[in-house]
């Protein structure tokens, strides 16, 4: 019977993989009419997506092998026939560790039902589903797990705070994250310097808010005034807002390999996103020039859009734009200053741990830093990736001293027992003060409790006083006692 075929996997590989079986299994089968397979995943090139809407020849089937991008966002014409593996890809926040780790899980009984809409959409459809129906009622969740309850929630923390919401902890959401994660990210917020020791915003804090970005991307652009490479930075923001700006094909992994080192900066992958931006940019932001060194051309004009406007937002915020004229190690500090509590030291060739946490952290093959002569003694990320191994995504190398001088509170430099006594000493007055500011922030809690419940007391007083009293017929409280007087002899 007529009809194209749409097959849901988890990612990249496993519809890679699919694809190859099948091609191969209808290659040996006979009198079976020939099929048309196109893969459709999110870092695929637009020109290839495209074609998944396109109509297929007389006589060919269509078959559409998709992660869950196909289940909502796109409608694809034709499709008669639904393949349901049953699972899907989900991006889980580990807060103890600061790590995302992408975790294939069984989709939610939401999901299934929405990928079986897909089948018939003009016309009636078939879904055949790689789970049986006990599995569907007995296994499966209702609903997929709400976002704000497996992601870092730091925009949303600094965003609360900035509304004038003190106790979080104690604020009423629609589907109330783990403590443990708005504990994790007040933390963080604490160690960038948005907020100060007693939870309240710092001005620092107040000029993030304005940002609509990650809080440490955001501290980054700020601080960057102060060291002169705004324009730097704010290059590198805006490639980091977008995903992955490389793309891989199946046939041409050399090839694009080769192309993506030309870019490569030694010491930086965020410095290698700025070279590729500033050479796109002497192109005449040239599409073919992307398609020709396989970059996305889309993800290109993406960040061009999110660097035109955080350019506006910093000329209202009054954040001046410097450049450094060619001297990017002032760049590589302004990333420490936000990313040094990501910061791992090397343990061997290509293999770091991380110095807060002590998690093994492995250099990703793709990066600038992978298989170079020389490995630096330590290294910022901007995230931790869980995929088959712990890999550190967007690398780059920065000296002992800076982690040092960018948060104090985590690391020192080995020095003389004299100033390592003055050191203690130092914390010692920091722990005492931090303290003092508790108790003062508790006091004033208590009084303002005490002064607003004191105003309610004097309204609702007040409130009594204005009430008018009502007549009603009988006795009043005041009126004279009825009694039969004693003149009349009873």
């Amino acid at each position: 019977p007529a009809g194209d075929i749409l097959a849901f996997m988890t990612g990249q590989e496993d519809i890679e993989a699919t694809c190859q079986v099948l091609a191969e299994r209808v290659s040996v089968l006979d009198g079976v009419s020939p099929i048309l397979l196109l893969p459709m995943y999110s870092q695929l090139p637009a020109d290839l997506q495209a074609k998944i809407f396109d109509s297929a020849a007389p006589g060919t089937r269509k078959c559409i092998i998709s992660t869950n991008i196909a289940e909502t966002s796109l409608t694809v014409d034709g499709i008669k026939y639904v393949v349901d593996c049953g699972y899907c890809k989900l991006k889980v926040y580990n807060p103890r560790i600061g790590m995302d780790s992408l975790l294939i899980s069984p989709e939610s009984q939401a999901n299934a039902n929405q990928r079986a809409g897909r089948a018939g959409r003009t016309g009636p459809g078939y879904c055949y589903r790689l789970f049986t129906e006990r599995q569907y009622v007995g296994e499966l969740l209702v609903n997929q797990i709400p976002e704000i309850q497996r992601t870092n929630l730091g925009n949303v923390v600094l965003l609360l705070k900035s509304l004038g919401v003190d106790n979080l902890l104690a604020f009423d959401f629609m589907d109330p994250p783990p403590q443990e994660n708005i504990m994790s990210s007040m933390y963080q917020l604490w160690v960038l310097g948005a907020l100060d020791n007693t939870g309240s915003l710092t001005p620092l804090g107040r000029k993030m808010v304005e940002f609509p970005l990650d809080p440490p991307l955001a501290k980054m652009l700020i601080f960057a005034e102060q060291l002169g490479c705004t324009v730097e930075i704010l290059v590198i923001v805006s490639m980091l807002s977008v995903p992955g700006i490389f793309f891989r094909p199946k046939d041409r992994e050399e090839e694009s390999d080769a192309a993506r080192e030309k870019f490569f900066v030694p010491e930086s992958d965020h410095l290698t996103f700025l070279n590729v931006y500033l050479q796109w940019k002497q192109q005449k932001y040239s599409s073919s020039w992307c398609n020709d060194h396989f970059v996305h051309p889309k993800a290109m004009k993406k960040a061009r859009e999110v660097h035109a406007q955080l350019t506006d937002i910093m000329s209202s915020q009054k954040v001046k734009l410097l450049s450094t004229g060619g001297s990017w190690d002032v760049v590589r500090k302004a990333i420490c200053s936000s990313y040094f509590y990501n910061s791992a030291r090397i343990k061997g060739i290509g293999e770091y741990v991380n110095m807060l946490t002590g998690i093994p952290s492995n250099l990703h093959p793709s990066s600038a830093l992978f298989g170079l002569g020389y490995t630096p003694d330590y290294v910022t990320y901007h995230e931790l990736i869980m995929t088959t191994k712990e890999y550190m995504s967007c690398v780059t190398a920065v000296d002992g001293e800076w982690l040092a001088e960018m948060g104090p509170m985590f690391f020192t430099v080995k020095e003389s027992y004299k100033t390592r006594i003055l050191q203690r000493q130092h914390e010692k007055e920091e722990r005492a003060k931090m303290e003092e500011q508790m108790k003062q922030k508790q006091m004033e809690m208590e009084t303002t409790q005490r002064s607003g419940l004191l105003a309610v007391l004097k309204e609702h007083s007040a409130a009594k006083k204005l009430q008018s009293n009502i007549l009603t017929p009988g006795l009043t409280p005041k009126s004279t006692p009825r009694r039969t007087p004693l003149r009349v002899g009873l």
